[in-house]
């Protein structure tokens, strides 16, 4: 490989490491170096496929508004080994995926599948949620609240305000929701040897198929009831919605119905839990920005913008090439691997001035969080209403708000976030 596009190894290696990521400094060092030196590069490591690094803004939204030239399905849709894509395509004879969901798919499937629920998430359609979201905002302000000045805001807060309200929508009893959190810490927590089943470390390195597999059988049982009962009983939920979905005249077949179910349940609560706590870690971390928005509420859109785009909770995607083509002047070969890595897009020095810097009145903010494209997240809209109403609760009401204790990143080269987030604060 020429010396233009190859990708040190200890780069490499860090960018698809879970533990960098719970430490943030090394992976942001990482990226920051790629943009300036390797925009588009390749890395070769030994045990893996070779990927292509997508790091700059623009070139991730080239990418993701090409669908037909960029496939999600037909290599596995974020990283893995060689070795945990052998073992994944022995068990599912042949495919590359675990769950089909929106995430591996493209079209023609990608928009059938996506148009079953897609109004459920439209602007007007989520504005009839409005009140009850406040209400449980609030409930969680009061918690808060009652905790006497200390709590960690992320095992206190953060992780079920999201998931009550994800819950509410799935029809799903508020007796389930831990179990449903425990799933959800499971799969998105599998490289966290703290969130995974067996507390191992280090998935990326091939280990951890097992667990993920009974967790997902864990997810299908439980969902498999759900199914049959809103078969039988269909209601006004998102979860009757799918159980009675078609797809080209088709009832949906339970394996698809499950993985839907997984997909909106977990992608549903967990980002906005990361975003919602990377809010308040922001706002500790940098004391200038909880003053401006205090004084200001009118920034509180602002602080929902620059949290997601300061956490960035899905780290990357995958995609293949399905022709030859150019990226940045780079030669890209069929079946090429790309990785697109957004937490880079978000910190990229072209498109945000002091990247690094948490800013609520950054305007423009053209964060790459919520992805591009087809594959735009459905849930956006919901997730940037959630988190405005919980700040316009308790913004109001906090008079301080400072660290207490060390804040930590759960491990994850996929999903993550805050992890823990002990603070100090007075409210009124």
């Amino acid at each position: 490989m020429t010396s233009d596009i190859a990708i040190p190894d200890d780069i490499a290696a860090t960018i698809i490491t879970p533990a960098a990521y719970a430490a943030d400094a090394p992976v942001h060092e990482a990226f920051s170096w790629l943009r300036a030196n390797r925009p588009l590069g390749k890395a070769t490591l030994e045990g893996l496929y070779p990927f292509w690094a997508v790091t700059k803004h623009a070139d991730i939204l080239e990418v993701s508004r090409q669908n037909d030239l960029f496939h999600s399905g037909d290599m596995p849709a974020t990283f893995t080994t060689i070795e945990g894509d052998q073992m994944v395509r022995k068990i599912t004879g042949g495919s590359p995926h675990l769950l089909r969901t929106l995430v591996q798919m493209d079209a023609p499937d990608h928009p059938k599948y996506r148009v079953l629920t897609q109004s459920w998430f439209l602007p007007q359609n989520i504005r009839h949620l409005e009140t009850r979201i406040r209400e449980i905002a609030k409930d969680h302000v009061d918690h808060m609240a009652a905790k006497g000045g200390e709590c960690d805001f992320v095992q206190d807060v953060a992780l079920h305000y999201p998931l009550r309200v994800i819950m509410e929508i799935m029809g799903v009893p508020p007796a389930d929701e831990p179990r449903m959190l425990k799933l959800t810490q499971e799969l998105f927590g599998a490289a966290d040897p703290e969130l995974n089943r067996s507390g191992a470390d280090g998935f990326a390195e091939g280990g951890g198929l097992g667990d993920l597999q009974a967790v997902i059988a864990d997810f299908f049982t439980y969902f498999k009831a759900i199914t049959d009962a809103r078969k039988a009983n269909p209601g006004p939920d998102l979860a009757s919605a799918i159980a009675n979905g078609r797809i080209d005249g088709a009832a949906i077949n339970d394996f698809e119905a499950m993985c839907y179910y997984v997909i909106v349940a977990t992608a549903g609560h967990d980002t906005t839990s990361s975003s919602t706590a990377g809010a308040v870690w922001g706002m500790c971390e940098h004391p200038e920005a909880f003053a401006k928005v205090k004084a200001d509420p009118s920034l509180i859109p602002g602080l929902i913008d620059e949290s997601i785009r300061w956490t960035t909770p899905v780290k990357h995607f995958m995609r293949s090439a399905t022709a030859d083509t150019e990226i940045r002047g780079q030669k890209i070969a069929q079946g090429d691997w790309l990785m697109l890595c957004y937490p880079s897009g978000n910190r990229d020095e072209e498109v945000f001035e002091a990247p690094h810097e948490f800013r609520p009145d950054r305007n423009p903010n053209r964060h790459l969080a919520f992805g591009y494209g087809a594959h735009l997240c459905l849930g956006q809209n919901l997730a940037k209403m959630e988190m405005r109403i919980l700040f316009e609760e308790l913004m109001p009401r906090l008079k301080s708000l400072e660290f207490n204790g060390q804040a930590t990143r759960s491990h994850g080269a996929f999903v993550g976030g805050p992890k823990r987030l002990p603070i100090r604060y007075q409210m009124a």
